[in-house]
């Protein structure tokens, strides 16, 4: 049986992330892709702020998240008060790419 599921980005972009305990993290606002390997580098996720005015932006790496079709909500396995005290990104200044740390450094943070 396949199991494998493709999805467009525009089908996610704006769905809520929520943790496994079904707490509102917050939005998914985009995703970054490596067009050089073909690959979703990081999920930015939006929390807070009304219409883009005070909301924090965290990069968080693709594979913390899992998609969730039934609900359609992704799911990252994180508590509010943990993304709270996680670096986030101003709206005008995006990652580019992230450092060769990046990757780690969101599995250990973000599992």
């Amino acid at each position: 049986m396949n199991t494998t599921q493709c999805l467009s980005a525009s089908t996610l972009i704006g769905d809520p992330i929520k943790n496994p305990q079904g707490e509102k993290l917050g939005d998914l606002k985009d995703i970054v892709l490596d067009t050089g390997k073909g690959e979703i580098v990081y999920a930015v996720l939006s929390c807070g702020g009304v219409l883009g005015v005070g909301e924090k932006l965290f990069a968080v790496p693709w594979h913390a998240l899992r998609v969730q079709g039934d609900n359609e909500a992704l799911v990252l396995d994180a508590a509010p008060d943990r993304l709270k005290q996680a670096t986030g990104f101003d709206k005008d200044h995006w990652p580019d790419a992230p450092d060769p740390g990046f990757v780690e450094r969101g599995r250990t943070y973000y599992s």
